[in-house]
């Protein structure tokens, strides 16, 4: 089995919105769901510690996100925000549950800040020997940057462990993003100007063509697309929410990491849930992963972004996939495209922990 790196799972969102405990099974958590609005709202769970443990996930970027109400007006609106205050005071309790995750379950899940933290993590998955359960590392990742107020509030999400900032998920004050286009802003150059200075690493999922290539010319830290597709496999989709070969090249000259999503409706254009999931599979996963790698001329710039639990659950997931341990499935359809056994190590985890080596402070 290979060590896997998820680049992008809503753990905080759906423990504080729907009271989900990620230290059940899959099986535990659909048991106690079936029948409920949860799964009628946002699908069967994909994801648990045990399953993290049986597909060896040693390591997943946390994302912090909440909807603005504009898309969110209806019962679950509880957790969703009209102005940067109310965003503030989301994500930072969504750090709280990270730090409380980690905290209460030390054996199942680790906060990464540094590169210390991330050898010592990698240490206990790469020992052979090792029979114990052994923690998931956790990266901090917010999706849509509405909770930063001003830049200068920057160092202290610095100090509380936050380590990737993508301004966008929808449009914001700092840029354009998902359903609303537009350019970086003056704030939103500010935004990166000061995100520099932390070498916070940039990921450009979610931003607008406009907004991302003004940001791989001008943003001076490292540079990642945590769950993005290529839009050229995905033509006459009517959204900006996948990227342009253009957007992938400029992330490959920047020497970044573009995660594949294993959403249905990015794998396919026009797929619906009753047309069933049988539709899909991995090898439409993996033609995503092989045009990214078409164009770099290597294996070294594309890995895995689920986005499991991402307000879709088990009946928009490719065929194969029953949990997030199945992610180990991808593995042999990359070997009958004819990629070797070291490229599939890098796309599966190496490539985003290169990343993080690369830009992770060292203490």
């Amino acid at each position: 089995m290979h060590i896997i790196v998820d680049a992008h799972e809503d753990l905080a969102h759906n423990i504080q919105s729907f009271g989900r405990d990620y230290t059940r099974s899959v099986a535990e958590t659909r048991r106690l769901e079936k029948g409920s609005s949860t799964v009628e709202y946002t699908g069967e769970s994909l994801f648990g510690y045990p399953e993290y443990q049986r597909g060896k996930i040693a390591l997943i970027f946390a994302t912090l996100f909440a909807p603005p109400r504009r898309y969110q007006n209806d019962d679950w609106a509880k957790y969703s925000y009209t102005n940067a205050d109310e965003a503030h005071r989301l994500y930072r309790s969504q750090i709280d549950i990270y730090r409380r995750l980690a905290e209460e379950h030390s054996d199942k899940f680790d906060i990464i800040r540094n590169t210390p933290d991330l050898n010592l993590l990698l240490s206990k998955w790469q020992d052979a020997e090792e029979k114990n359960p052994r923690p998931t590392g956790m990266v901090l990742l917010m999706e849509g940057a509405e909770g930063i107020r001003s830049p200068e509030e920057l160092g202290e999400w610095w100090e509380l462990g936050l380590r990737i900032i993508g301004p966008a998920w929808v449009g914001t004050r700092y840029c354009g993003g998902w359903h609303e286009p537009g350019p970086l802003t003056d704030a939103g150059r500010e935004l990166l100007s000061a995100m520099a200075e932390y070498n916070f690493t940039l990921d450009i999922s979610h931003m607008d063509e406009k907004a991302a290539l003004e940001a791989l010319d001008i943003y001076e830290g490292g540079i990642i697309a945590s769950h993005s597709n290529a839009a050229a496999l995905l033509p006459n989709s009517g959204t900006n929410r996948h990227l342009s070969d253009r957007v992938i090249r400029g992330i490959i000259e920047r020497n970044g990491v573009i995660g594949v999503v294993l959403f249905n409706v990015f794998l396919k254009v026009g797929w619906k849930k009753a047309d069933g999931r049988e539709l899909i599979t991995l090898e439409d996963l993996v033609a995503h992963i092989d045009h990214i790698c078409q164009i770099a001329g290597d294996a070294q710039h594309v890995g895995i972004g689920s986005d499991f639990d991402g307000g879709f659950g088990l009946d928009s997931v490719p065929s194969e996939i029953d949990t997030v341990a199945d992610l180990q499935k991808i593995a042999p359809f990359l070997t009958e495209r004819g990629y070797t056994e070291s490229d599939i190590v890098a796309i599966l985890g190496e490539n985003f922990i290169n990343h993080l080596k690369k830009n992770l402070p060292s203490s």
